[in-house]
């Protein structure tokens, strides 16, 4: 299994990330953002950050584009959370994908959001071969996310 993590730079954590979720908390959709809440496996505590959500044959996933982030770990560990747009919070539990299961899911994500997050996919994009998006599948873990 890997354990592939890009750490975000300060700009991400400090202003990127701040703004986009200043803004969805407001209820303006930001390209399909929303603002990930899942209880933190270590604290307990509800820890928060803005997620693209990507709506694909009729169901919702999420994609971590960076890794085995720390928002990956802890919706595994707790395996619920609550996405946010506005003052709609919707509470979901998740299901992780098999890597024989994304190829098609990080081709519709990297269709949409390249422009945001192909640097993190090693060369492949949407019109790469289903072989190279198997190779890069273990290193972006993926969830069907199942609202409430």
């Amino acid at each position: 299994m890997s354990t592939r993590y890009l750490r975000p730079g300060r700009f991400t954590t400090g202003v990127f990330n701040r703004l986009v979720a200043f803004l969805v908390r407001r209820g303006i959709n930001v390209w399909g953002s929303r603002v990930l809440s899942v209880r933190g496996r270590k604290s307990g505590e509800m820890r928060s950050t803005p997620v693209n959500l990507l709506v694909h044959d009729g169901e919702n996933y999420l994609v971590a584009p960076r890794g085995h982030t720390q928002w990956v770990r802890n919706l595994r560990a707790a395996g619920e959370g609550e996405l946010r747009l506005g003052r709609k919070v919707r509470t979901f539990t998740a299901v992780e994908l098999s890597d024989d299961e994304k190829p098609e899911l990080l081709r519709a994500y990297l269709k949409r959001w390249k422009f945001e997050v192909g640097v993190f996919f090693d060369g492949v994009d949407a019109s790469s071969a289903d072989a190279d998006l198997r190779r890069v599948a273990p290193d972006h873990p993926a969830f069907r996310i199942v609202l409430a």
